[in-house]
């Protein structure tokens, strides 16, 4: 595999790295500042609403149809072609997003009792909801246009500047809760304000870098342009099959909301130390190739398309299993540190962690989905995603039927770790579903060196988790520690962890060559 290739994922990977750091100091913050309650539960849910939508329109199904055309007109197209159809994409996204704006907006009492319905119990915080999502919701218009801005630099090579940008939604978070939080009759109220202003400097802070390259839309109307209308039909089954992720944990947070307080926010932390290795590795993987894969498409290259997939799932496979284990493994001990202090207790660090390790049983999936999805989109497939993505939606709903009615009935207080385990199984259907037809249709096939590299990983599983039995201190000790003795005894227990892990596999032959194959 091709060193730029490696170099993109590992510039795209850094900053995001840089920015879910950045990330946890805001949860941290939150959770000293405002614990785990009923307002924390609005504003989490508040907060899941437009970020769901714009995964679910912009960083997924439009993403996912308008790259690979973007990436057709830019190898078979004139420059003047390329540039008329980026000007009409952005006007008809622009509009779009403004009246779906308009109507949340207008329609948000309905909107909070879709996503949380549970909230109608009680009616202070559903006002409160409903208050923020007015405020909030804009911030679907800015973000989606920033993912728009996204999709273009990437296409065109540039990756750092997309992967930087999310800092600033916590930059702006941070300073929301320091600074507008304390003057709000409701400090909840600043957090949302803060969100509104992040969609606002995340757009703005983009459209330098367009122009330098030229490619600043210049907005245009016209529904009947070619391009157009190839990415709407497109991107109408993506829809669904881009973000069913994002439906089974919406699913988790509509079930939360019937359960008790602190549930949502406890679901959501949980799913915020998942999201660190799905985001610095799973999203910066799917972003690189996705604009490769629809290239090596547009020219016919299946070999070298079987290569990009293969190297990928073998990437995919080394950060996986060890970032799995130390989730599963250390997780009490990464949530004591990072989150217990102020108003978040020994309690919701228990209540999160067993929702961590449910998460953490569908990290590798959800890595996994990242890859095996773009080998479908990028040959202008989105309907074989929408069948599997439909049957791991049913399957997520099976799973919640079976693991958690019957501890809501029996009014067990951790039921919300049953909701991670039926999301993390559902996860599994989708990507071993992705992976089969890809095979059966004979568009991935895989290369030399998988049996070895199966057993390296397990063997540097079982090292690893030798370690942790030998090394983690018992969890009532954590408790007693402060901050420091707490962070450097974890840094510690992490990089030995990693050590054992990476020196079990090299000694059953991994190579360093394996990130270079292809």
């Amino acid at each position: 595999m091709s060193r730029r290739l490696l170099k993109a994922t590992a510039t795209v990977g850094g900053m995001t790295m840089f920015s879910r750091v950045l990330g946890f100091v805001r949860d941290v913050l939150f959770a000293r500042l405002f614990g785990a309650d009923g307002g924390t539960d609005a504003f989490f849910v508040v907060f899941k609403i437009p970020n769901f939508l714009r995964r679910l329109f912009a960083e997924g199904a439009f993403q996912q149809a308008f790259v690979p055309v973007l990436s057709e007109y830019r190898e078979t197209r004139s420059r003047e072609e390329l540039r008329e159809f980026i000007d009409n994409m952005a006007g008809v996204l622009m509009a779009v997003l403004f009246l779906v704006t308009a109507l949340g907006v207008a329609a948000a009492p309905l909107m909070i009792l879709l996503f949380a319905p549970g909230f109608s119990g009680d009616a202070a915080q559903l006002a409160l909801a409903e208050q923020m999502l007015r405020i909030t919701f804009p911030y679907l218009l800015f973000i989606s246009l920033t993912a728009f801005a996204s999709s273009l630099l990437n296409a065109f090579g540039k990756f750092a500047i997309p992967a930087l940008t999310p800092i600033w939604l916590n930059v702006a978070l941070i300073g929301a809760a320091l600074g507008l939080a304390p003057l709000m009759s409701d400090p909840m109220l600043g957090l949302a304000w803060g969100v509104f202003i992040a969609g606002v400097v995340q757009l703005f802070f983009q459209l330098p870098f367009l122009a330098r390259l030229g490619l600043l839309p210049r907005p245009r109307f016209h529904l009947r342009h070619a391009g157009v209308i190839k990415t709407v039909k497109l991107m109408a089954p993506a829809i669904f099959g881009a973000s069913v992720t994002q439906i089974n944990l919406l699913l988790d947070t509509v079930i939360a909301s019937f359960l008790i307080a602190g549930s949502v926010t406890w679901l959501y932390y949980s799913d915020r130390l998942v999201e660190l290795p799905l985001g610095v590795f799973g999203v910066a993987l799917a972003t690189v190739i996705l604009p490769r894969l629809s290239r090596e498409f547009a020219r016919q290259t299946q070999d070298e398309f079987n290569r990009t997939l293969d190297w990928s799932l073998r990437m995919t496979l080394l950060i996986a299993v060890p970032a799995t284990l130390g989730l599963m493994l250390f997780g009490a001990a990464i949530l004591a540190t990072l989150f217990q202090y102020g108003a978040f207790d020994t309690e919701d660090t228990r209540m999160v962690s067993l929702a961590l390790m449910a998460y953490a049983a569908g990290l590798p999936a959800f890595l996994l989905i990242k890859v095996l999805a773009p080998g479908f989109y990028a040959r202008q497939d989105t309907a074989t995603p929408v069948k599997i993505g439909l049957i791991a939606v049913f399957s997520n709903i099976g799973f919640k039927i079976v693991l958690v009615l019957p501890w809501i009935s029996l009014g067990f207080a951790a039921a919300h770790a049953g909701l991670a385990l039926a999301t993390a199984l559902a996860a599994w259907v989708n990507a071993g579903l992705l992976g089969w037809a890809l095979r059966r249709r004979g568009l991935y096939r895989p290369g030399a060196g998988w049996p070895a590299l199966l057993l390296q990983l397990a063997g540097g599983s079982l090292a690893m988790i030798a370690f942790a039995v030998l090394a983690l201190p018992e969890q009532a000790r954590w408790d007693e520690w402060g901050l420091a003795w707490r962070a450097l005894t974890l840094t510690g227990l992490l990089a030995g962890a990693a050590a054992s892990f990476f020196l079990a596999a090299l000694a059953l032959g991994l190579r360093p060559s394996v990130l270079r194959r292809g």
